[in-house]
Formats: structure tokens, sequence, C-alpha cells
């Protein structure tokens, strides 16, 4: 079994923590995690990866383990500035990207900010698309009244609620280990990170205005987009998965039948799509 090295970072007065594996001179791949997880959901996918990729999964601003100090400002713009903080001090000149979640938002403005360093994309119910926006998620139209929204986001962090995310539109639920929903929601009841997390969910309205400019990176680059969805996923459906060909022609779409956790159910199918997608462009 590949070995998975556990660091951090300092960037600034932010301390970010990640995982890596892999030949430190092979093609990079970097796996950025979703709401409310952190780098930790990319274990298995990345000892599965290690032979050939070196992986490298940081847990964003908020989650998992990294630092940040009092005052941050918890904003996918925020995120995106560590991010190419993050790519800048491990010296990543060139990396394919993976991005679920609350990734995509903060991997796309990334991208966006630098986009010959960019090599692939690959999206694991990633959105970048109104049309993927699905009925789970807010009615950002009507979120005019924060303190309002910051209660409703407070139940979504309950602990049914973010076990829910994992086992909704799964196969077989019993097949998902608990440890990890029980792991998410340790870190979540660190000081400071029920606020942290109403902070980026009030901010994730700005994140729909800002779809045409990673759409116009996707136009105008073209990289090679593999797009590797739970088709039973309430926050993000499978139209959204198939809108990357709207920007990218040439975009593979692969649908499981699971849900916004794809990875749990789905690792050894979707790891051999990477593998192959992967070598096939380097």
């Amino acid at each position: 079994m590949a070995i998975i090295r556990h660091r951090s970072v300092q960037l600034g007065d932010v301390e970010v923590f990640y995982r890596e594996a892999g030949d430190p001179d092979a093609p990079v791949l970097l796996l950025l995690h979703g709401f409310p997880t952190s780098s930790h959901q990319f274990t298995r996918l990345m000892r599965r990866l290690a032979g050939r990729w070196r992986l490298i999964a940081p847990d964003l601003p908020g989650f998992g383990e990294t630092v940040t100090p009092e005052g941050f400002t918890f904003t996918f713009d925020r995120l995106a500035e560590v991010l190419g903080d993050f790519v800048e001090a491990l010296e990543l000149r060139r990396y394919a990207l993976y991005v679920f979640d609350f990734g995509a938002p903060a991997g796309l403005r990334l991208a966006v900010s630098r986009p010959s360093e960019v090599t692939a994309l690959i999206t694991q119910n990633g959105n970048a698309y109104v049309e993927g926006l699905g009925p789970a998620m807010p009615d950002f139209a009507s979120l005019t009244d924060e303190a309002e929204a910051r209660r409703g986001f407070a139940e979504i962090l309950g602990p049914d609620q973010i076990k829910w995310q994992y086992t909704e539109g799964a196969r077989d639920p019993e097949t998902i280990d608990p440890s990890n929903y029980l792991l998410d929601r340790y870190f979540l009841d660190r000081p400071g990170r029920t606020e942290a997390m109403q902070d980026l969910l009030w901010d994730y309205r700005n994140n729909p205005p800002v779809y045409p400019k990673f759409q116009a990176w996707l136009r105008e680059t073209q990289p090679p987009v593999l797009a590797v969805w739970g088709r039973n996923d309430r926050f993000f459906v499978p139209a959204g998965a198939e809108a990357f060909r709207n920007d990218v022609p040439s975009a593979e779409v692969h649908f499981f039948d699971t849900g916004h956790f794809a990875l749990e159910e789905d690792v050894e199918p979707i790891s051999e799509l990477i593998d192959r997608f992967l070598a096939a462009r380097h």
C-alpha cells in the first residue's frame, strides 16, 4: 500500500495541513475536498493512484487540521488566495486539478488566476453551471436576510444532516463508513468552525455569478476534462456534469449510481478512470 505523508506548510498566518503520496517527480494531481469534510476523504483514492502520480490534498481553511488566525475571512475568494499561496510554497508549476463540492468554486478560481498551470480538470460532483444546482441547494435569490440564513445553516451542520450528505442517494448506505462523517463532526466541533462554515455557506451565493468566468476559462484553454458524478446527488445534479461539454466538447462524462460522496461507494472504478485519463495526457 502507498505511504501517505501528513505535512503542513506555514503561509503567512495560515498553517495549511496536507496529505501527500507518490513519487515527488511524478505529474501532480491536486485534490480539493468539499463540505463538510477534509482531505481525509481522499485517503483511499490516493492509495490507488500513488503508483504513477504525485497526489497532494490540502485541508482548506476552516476544515480539518488547517489552522487559521482569529479574524480570518471565510470566503471562496480567500480560499482561492490561500490555494495560490499553497501551490507557490510547494513550487507546483503544473498540476491536474480534482475538484469536489466546495473545492470546485475554490479550485476553479485558482485555475482562472493561473490558467497556464492546470493541465487537466477532474470534477467529481464539482459544479460550475447553474444547470447543476440541485433541489438540496438553497434558493440563492431568496437569501437576503443573513441572520435568518445563518440560523438555517446551523441546521445543515447538525449530525443527522452531515450523515445524510453521505448516505442520501447511496446504493447501499450500510457500506458508508460512519467514521467518515463522525470525523467531520469532530472537526466541526472545534472552536470557531461553526461560524466559519456559516460564513462560507452565506458566501456560496456569490459563486453562481462567477460561473461565467469559470466557463470562459474552460472555453479559452480547453483543458482535458473528466466528470465522474454520483447521479443521485441532490446538491449537484447530472445536468451539471453534462454542461461541461458546452465549453469543452471533448469532456468525458461518467455517471455512477450513488450520491454526493461518490468515492465512498465507487472509489475503485473512479480511480481506474482517473488513472487512464491522466495517463493518456501525460
